[in-house]
């Protein structure tokens, strides 16, 4: 764990260091929780959990960050090599927390980011503490009152930059609301909580540890405020409310996880030398921690190679060869190139339904006579397009699958880095059970097949089930698909031989979805490159 160097006694940037090791001795002092009291507390009154990855954008005066998150990007094995920075949060309540996570986001000017909450990972209450929380009897400030397990399971996913759901918590009844809000791995990590620092495991996973520590009158007039002006309490209330539980649960529990804290930052989000420093240091652990995708790298990794056995190529008759003749000539109309473009979908959509597990069936014919054939042996079939070029394919595949359910993913290539970043993604509920079939109209690189297979693997879905379908394909995608996720089953109608300096198919069909939907592309366009995303 990286921190911080530490400067004993000094006064360092307008912040206190605290350490100058990433563990010390916080495990040592701790149990896996601080010691409980007796309960007594009153309950922080709020419809629901706030949870900090929603809504998925925040705007600032330089860019809109993606708040939502996305998972990071994973090598040609498929695997992710560095893990996500993790900055805990701590402070006591109104000290100002969620204001210095925003100004240390704004400062760090990175595009993902995941910020989350303990807010929303109170415990659901038994019917006993249901009674004592309608009372304000029940301690929502004391540990116990949080699920630190499932706590510790989201963040540990989230840093290993797989998907994870977070509940809501519903104040009003005490309980977590059906729908959980679905979050994905970032390349750094905001969570914040007045008990950020007060469990053994969660600590293991933080690689950065700040106490934002505001003077208790402000936290008071910042408690006044809103209690008076948002919540319609009596000055008189929310005073007795502090000195009698607030004050002392943040004597108990919160201010003595101070000394665990990397660097503690005074004055809370005003504090912009405290923010500056620490974010110089994130800055230089991201760089550390880069995940670059070396395409170049990549192309040569494979050559002289043989075409995997996962791989499935329509076989070329002279009626689908004709019909790559048509599609690949630049002359070709966009009416003509839409409708054999659409023959082709058709044969390749049929052509991977023949790989779907299947298992005899018995049924009688109308003349009384048996007739052995075969059914889908398996729970459901689900498409999911990679937008935009890969949702023309939806068509074919409902034309041939009756009911089947449709998910769309929307990945575009970050031009500034050349990763591959996912923007939008909505997949059926239950997909985990499902046979897969995934489509896109190109593979060149591979790099957008790639995310999307792996988003797929984070929903639960497995490799085995998934289907890659592509009208064409170059032989770098196929391998890099295929050394990656060995167990997916790719199915094309072509595969070319090349890729160019700049990632076309060489000789290629130019831009599938300017040519499909008639819009112009940019002088760099790419074989996989997408849409700008819509929010």
């Amino acid at each position: 764990m990286n921190t911080l160097p530490a400067y004993s006694g000094a006064r360092i940037s307008g912040c206190w260091t605290l350490r100058s090791d990433g563990s010390g001795g916080s495990e040592g002092s701790l149990d896996r929780l601080l010691p409980s009291v007796s309960t007594g507390l009153s309950p922080r009154k709020r419809t629901t959990s706030q949870c900090k990855s929603e809504p998925p954008l925040l705007r600032t005066s330089k860019r809109t960050i993606y708040t939502a998150g996305r998972p990071p990007w994973y090598n040609e094995h498929g695997t992710q090599s560095k893990e996500a920075f993790v900055i805990g949060l701590c402070g006591g309540s109104a000290s100002g927390k969620t204001t210095v996570a925003r100004k240390i986001i704004e400062a760090l000017d990175v595009p993902w980011v995941v910020l989350l909450s303990m807010d929303s990972f109170y415990k659901v209450l038994s019917e006993d503490e249901q009674t004592l929380a309608a009372s304000n009897d029940y301690n929502f400030d004391h540990p116990d009152a949080f699920d630190f397990d499932l706590l510790t399971h989201t963040l540990r996913k989230l840093k290993q930059g797989k998907s994870v759901k977070i509940p809501v918590y519903d104040f009003t009844t005490h309980g977590r609301q059906k729908e959980w809000k679905t979050v994905y791995g970032a390349s750094v990590i905001i969570f914040e909580g007045i008990m950020a620092f007060a469990d053994k495991q969660l600590l293991q996973l933080l690689d950065m540890k700040i106490f934002v520590d505001t003077d208790s009158d402000i936290r008071l007039v910042r408690r006044l405020r809103r209690d008076i002006t948002e919540r319609g309490r009596d000055i008189e209330g929310v005073i007795k409310q502090y000195n009698k539980f607030v004050k002392p649960a943040f004597e108990q529990y919160i201010e003595p996880t101070m000394r665990l804290a990397d660097i503690v930052v005074p004055r809370g989000g005003g504090n912009m030398v405290a923010i500056d420093l620490i974010v110089q240091h994130v800055h230089s652990q991201l760089e550390e921690r880069k995940l670059r995708w070396d395409m170049a790298a990549l192309a040569s990794a494979h050559q002289a190679q043989p075409l995997p056995q996962t791989l499935s190529v329509l076989e070329s008759t002279p009626q689908v060869r004709g019909m790559h003749t048509i599609i690949r000539n630049k002359e070709t109309s966009r009416d003509e190139f839409i409708f054999y473009s659409k023959r082709l979908m058709r044969l390749l959509i049929e052509r991977a339904l023949s790989f779907l597990p299947s298992q005899v069936h018995v049924v009688q014919t109308p003349q009384g006579e048996d007739y052995e054939g075969r059914t889908f042996h398996g729970k459901r079939i689900t498409g999911v397009s990679i937008l935009r070029a890969g949702e023309t394919m939806e068509p074919a595949l409902r034309a041939v699958c009756k009911d089947v359910r449709i998910g769309k993913i929307l990945i575009q290539t970050n031009q500034d880095t050349g990763e591959p970043e996912l923007h939008y993604l909505r997949l059926p509920k239950d997909i985990s059970e499902d046979h897969v079939i995934l489509m896109d109209c190109t593979v060149s690189t591979g790099a957008a097949a790639m995310m999307a297979v792996r988003v797929l693997l984070d929903h639960d879905v497995q490799e085995d089930k998934i289907l890659l379908v592509s009208l064409l394909m170059a032989e770098m995608g196929v391998h890099s698909v295929a050394y990656a996720f060995p167990q997916v089953k790719i199915i094309t109608t072509a595969v070319d031989k090349k890729v160019n300096d700049l990632f076309h198919i060489i000789p290629g069909i130019g831009n599938f979805g300017d040519r499909y939907f008639g819009t112009d592309a940019p002088p760099d366009w790419s074989d996989e490159d997408m849409d700008e995303p819509a929010y």
